[in-house]
């Protein structure tokens, strides 16, 4: 099938003006986290607040200085307008939604410029699982401000959105330019329907995968402020409690991780359909099953009393140190019989 020059060129630009906008929407999230105060910690968790009737605030969260009680820290005068922070934050929000619109746009007009599906190559590939991140990032924001939610809740996240983006605005940034491959059809060894089943899965894996992983990293951070607040109080004091972060990171890769298992038997079968074998101990099938171990053991670790916290948050990085390694050094320098990159 002929390339359609027309709809690849919108496509790029599409992708193009995407990552400017998230480029815009981060600078917004860390102004909202800038212009927050350092919130307080003690004995490794933040201070619960009693509402009125005696009801405690939710496990895991506490409000800020300007949402406690004027009983307890004096009167207050009702601040004029919203605050800067939530002015920011909801700019914030409202220029992702944008870029996850522009992005989507860019990966249809990607694959009808083709006829085919819009992750044939790395650099689609790093796409597709960036649009995948942010849009659970979204969703997390989302559940967060349902109205059973504390206001303050879906607030605290909210200024996590840059650290969400940073890491996704560089892998689209090298996907754009490292990676970048120009729109063409299939290589005869991917035109399969295969393709939409394992290929979809380990995009969701990995997308979902980098969202756990900066919520581990996070929580890390969170961590080492509450065991000393004298450390780290500019930045990590501005962060939701550990065990906030502890909760998204643990929850994203429990969701995930049946997921990534799927896409693995999924590869296995179309091995066996393509090659003969289920495996063969490929390059980016064993990185694959490492990376596959490493999160059983970061569930196993989480579900362990000893291993809970620090520990677990370091073997769940790790797993996301592998899931990179295996995207971008096995698919560009080791020779396997996975060398799609399109480079």
């Amino acid at each position: 099938m002929a390339v359609n020059q027309t709809l690849s060129t919108y496509s790029d630009m599409a992708f193009a003006t995407s990552v400017a906008v998230y480029v815009v929407a981060m600078l917004l999230y860390f102004g909202e986290f800038a212009s927050r105060k350092p919130r307080g910690a003690a004995v490794g968790r933040e201070p619960e607040l009693v509402a009125a009737g005696g009801a405690s605030a939710e496990a895991g969260t506490s409000a800020s200085s300007d949402e406690v009680p004027s009983s307890v820290v004096g009167h207050v005068p009702a601040p004029r307008g919203r605050a800067l922070s939530e002015r920011l934050g909801g700019m914030a929000v409202a220029m992702t939604i944008l870029g996850v619109l522009i992005h989507a746009f860019s990966i249809a007009t990607r694959g009808f410029a083709v006829g085919r599906v819009s992750w044939g190559n790395l650099y689609e590939f790093g796409s597709a699982i960036c649009l995948v991140a942010v849009l659970a990032w979204l969703v997390v924001l989302y559940r967060q401000s349902r109205p059973i939610r504390k206001p303050a809740s879906s607030a605290q996240l909210r200024g996590l959105g840059g650290f969400v983006l940073l890491p996704m605005v560089i892998l689209l940034f090298l996907s754009g330019t490292l990676l970048y491959a120009e729109a063409a059809p299939l290589q005869p060894a991917l035109r399969s329907y295969w393709i939409w089943i394992h290929v979809s899965a380990a995009i969701i894996s990995t997308g979902g995968f980098w969202f756990a992983g900066v919520a581990s990293a996070l929580f890390l951070l969170r961590t080492a402020y509450e065991n000393n607040p004298a450390r780290l109080a500019r930045f990590a004091g501005r962060l939701p409690s550990s065990q906030v972060l502890d909760r998204m990171a643990y929850r994203a890769t429990v969701i995930i991780m049946p997921v990534w298992t799927f896409g693995l038997i999924a590869g296995a079968i179309w091995a066996e359909a393509a090659w003969g074998r289920f495996w063969g101990w490929d390059p980016k099938e064993t990185c694959s099953l490492v990376a596959w171990v490493i999160y059983a053991a970061y569930l196993h670790a989480r579900a362990t009393a000893g291993w809970r916290g620090s520990r677990a948050a370091w073997i769940n990085i790790a797993g996301l140190a592998a899931m990179v390694f295996n995207q971008f050094f096995i698919n560009t320098v080791i020779a396997g019989l996975h060398s799609y990159a399109g480079l």
